[in-house]
């Protein structure tokens, strides 16, 4: 008798470069499984699969290694962060205050 499969996806990115692979895993795969065993480092040697951020059509999964994947599911491999969103945000309106200021003083001067 044939174990029952589910066909998924596995997609990693880099600014220039991405792959899409389509696999078919057993079920019961687990978001972590199917990322080690779709052969993505092939294709970017140096990827970290065993530690990688991971999530599914868009949304991280917080415990990719108890998470099992359903029919149709796209894991999704994501790159480390470079900088902190909430810090980059923090001096964006930092900038921005200041700007503010600036121009204010400079109206006030004329």
């Amino acid at each position: 008798m044939d174990k029952p499969v589910v066909a998924i996806e596995v997609v990693y990115a880099l600014a220039d470069k991405q792959k899409l692979l389509r696999l078919t895993v057993p079920a019961g795969t687990t978001v972590r499984d199917a990322a080690l065993g779709s052969g993505m480092e092939a294709f970017f040697p140096g990827l970290d699969l065993a530690n990688a951020p991971l999530g599914i059509f868009g949304k991280a999964v917080a415990k990719p290694d108890e998470r099992v994947l359903e029919d149709g599911e796209r894991v999704e491999i994501y790159r480390p962060l470079i900088a902190d969103p909430k810090e980059v945000r923090k001096q964006r309106a930092a900038r921005a205050a200041k700007s503010k200021s600036d121009d204010a003083e400079t109206e006030m001067k004329e």
